[in-house]
């Protein structure tokens, strides 16, 4: 592609199409070959104040430039936007797998395109989110990327309809780390999901606790599987949403539906119609939906390759943080709470071990946090049986309806992990924990006793 700077004229072909935490996603509504079938991704910024804003861009710490010393663009690369970027073409994209992953392209973007975005979008986004955050104006780039939605070049390809389930499946796996300390057992045998939920709940962020176990997700069972999705259809919270030719029409990240009640789950069978070919209405769509997510999930193997680089995380976050200390030349806070625990010892012999082994500990648990956090999307769209199948896309045969579908898979928001965050993940990790216990304490205490 020629160099496009996106100018303020531009800004009335995007508007909203979602948004996560970090990042906004514009969808391209206009006429320009070059942008059909594209969607922007752009950085927000906190409305308390500016924490990354700066137009010339900053590289990698000292400390990340060791942990990411192999790739030499990115090392040497000075703007953030291009650097994660990078980041995603030479890290995650070997790892998960070059079909699964697409980088997109950075598109430089004027300071006036990105103010008049902000003012377009402003009036699409939820009120509680445009009055937390807005697009970050001191960007000097936005990501380009295909959109996931659709599968031909911008349109509705002889007018079939494309339907998309964007699911964040989160941690799929407990670790067995010698490095959780004795009192934190329970990380061994409880997801780190269904504990959070816990503290979620406890802290009004959540209103009921979600029937979704990770674990049958990433379990190989189609069983586990089906029984998965069909938690994340009941209890979808912030972990599931559906598109239907690019809108949404299910769900909806950060703020989401806490429970599926009958009136929704009647939208979004009335959604349904003219994609699957059922004769029944009372509630036979949304499980023959449920049963091509489960069917696709298992059939392409994608989150068996996904949980390979989540467990490339071996020492849990109470191993790597002592490894995180000696990095960056701090005294090692961990230590200084552990010092009568009985595993002081082994941790000290963590901070021991050579530099560049403390640098492949950190750098395999910031991957492992970007796959955790990551989502992947599905998007399928009917084909007439018999006809010939395109070797780009996976195929799946529904007995219950009698349908073919093509499906694509991808895996998003793949941003790299700023080393400095290991302080907060191994705080968090140590709230969650402690919330989760009290919970267990509480319930044990509530019970009657026998006499």
């Amino acid at each position: 592609m020629e160099e496009i700077v996106l100018e303020t004229k531009d800004a009335v072909d995007w508007s909203y199409r979602s948004e996560g935490v970090v990042n906004l996603v514009l969808a391209y509504t206009g006429s320009s070959p070059t942008f059909l079938g594209k969607v922007m991704r752009t950085k927000k910024m906190r409305n308390t104040g500016n924490e990354n804003g700066d137009r010339s861009g900053n590289g990698l710490t000292t400390q990340e430039k060791l942990i990411w010393g192999d790739i030499k663009d990115l090392v040497s690369c000075q703007n953030k936007e291009i650097a994660e970027y990078l980041f995603v073409k030479h890290v995650m994209k070997p790892l998960l797998g070059h079909k699964y992953v697409n980088a997109g392209i950075p598109l430089p973007v004027e300071k006036e395109f990105l103010e008049s975005v902000k003012t377009i979008v402003t009036s699409q986004r939820h009120s509680w989110r445009a009055n937390a955050a807005s697009v970050d104006t001191n960007r000097s780039f936005a990501l380009l990327l295909d959109d996931l939605t659709i599968f031909s070049h911008g349109q509705i390809e002889d007018h079939k309809p494309c339907l998309t389930v964007e699911i964040k499946p989160k941690c799929g796996f407990l670790s067995s780390s010698s490095f959780i300390a004795g009192e934190n057992v329970i990380k061994k045998s409880i997801s780190r999901f269904e504990m959070y939920q816990v503290l979620k709940l406890r802290e009004n962020q959540i209103s009921q606790i979600s029937e979704y176990n990770p674990l049958d997700l990433f379990s190989g069972s189609k069983d586990r599987i089906h029984k998965a999705i069909k938690a994340l259809y009941s209890t979808p919270q912030n972990s599931l949403q559906v598109f239907l030719n690019g809108s949404l029409v299910f769900g909806g990240f950060r703020g989401g539906i806490c429970k599926t009640t009958p009136k929704l789950e009647l939208a979004f069978e009335h959604k349904l119609k003219d994609f699957f070919k059922t004769e029944d209405d009372s509630g036979v769509r949304a499980n023959t939906f449920i049963e091509l997510v489960t069917e696709t999930v298992y059939a392409s193997g994608a989150l068996d390759q996904l949980l390979d680089v989540q467990k490339l995380d071996k020492y849990n976050i109470e191993g790597a943080i002592h490894a995180y200390y000696d990095l960056v030349d701090k005294p090692c806070k961990a230590c200084q709470e552990l010092e009568s625990s009985k595993l002081s010892n082994q941790f000290g012999s963590m901070h021991s071990i050579p530099q560049d082994e403390k640098v492949n500990i950190l750098k395999d648990f910031l991957i492992s946090s970007t796959a955790t956090d990551c989502s992947v999307m599905i998007s399928f769209r009917p084909i007439e049986t018999g006809l010939s199948k395109s070797s780009s896309h996976g195929n799946i045969h529904l007995e219950s309806t009698k349908q073919e579908f093509e499906y694509k898979v991808h895996f998003i928001d793949l941003d790299m992990r700023p080393l400095k965050r290991m302080e907060a993940y191994h705080e968090s990790d140590k709230k969650i924990t402690k919330t989760y216990l009290e919970m267990l304490k509480k319930k044990k205490g509530d019970q009657p006793r026998r006499f």
